[in-house]
């Protein structure tokens, strides 16, 4: 069965419900997890040039405080079900990459992820990294909604 199960986050309710269910999966089997947050880079959110020189490092900061706390929660979840844990700290602009390459890099063997549940026109603008996670790996993808 799966050995390493890799559950990426974004600290939302939805990610919330991936986590505990892919936590629980691992307890049931005997598997680690490995948990990752991926924050796009600030020039991904803003053109550089806009951020006054003194506030990139402030905002880059913050950045990388949100993503520590947001891998605290599934650390302190899986530590309290008496799961093994590792987690990983991402940037990239395109959050999927991240996911895939991060499951190759750790060697897992299943993700467990959160849908947002997007329809229609929002889902076509907004795009789904859920989707593209699905098109983009040849791994088994749980998807929890």
């Amino acid at each position: 069965m799966y050995k390493s199960i890799l559950i990426p986050t974004d600290g939302s309710g939805f990610c919330e419900r991936a986590v505990r269910q892919g936590i629980a999966l691992a307890k049931s089997i005997g598997a680690k997890v490995v948990g990752v947050t991926v924050s796009q880079p600030l020039h991904t959110a803003i053109p550089r040039d806009l951020v006054p020189e003194h506030l990139v490092a402030i905002v880059e900061a913050e950045i990388v405080k949100s993503a520590n706390e947001r891998l605290a929660g599934l650390q302190q979840a899986a530590v309290a079900a008496g799961v093994a844990v590792e987690t990983v700290r991402a940037s990239h602009d395109h959050p999927w990459e991240a996911i895939v390459r991060t499951a190759k890099d750790k060697s897992c063997d299943l993700i467990v992820m959160a849908s947002h549940g997007r329809r229609g026109v929002s889902s076509l603008i907004l795009g789904s990294e859920t989707q593209k996670v699905l098109t983009h790996t040849d791994l088994p993808v749980l998807v929890v909604r």
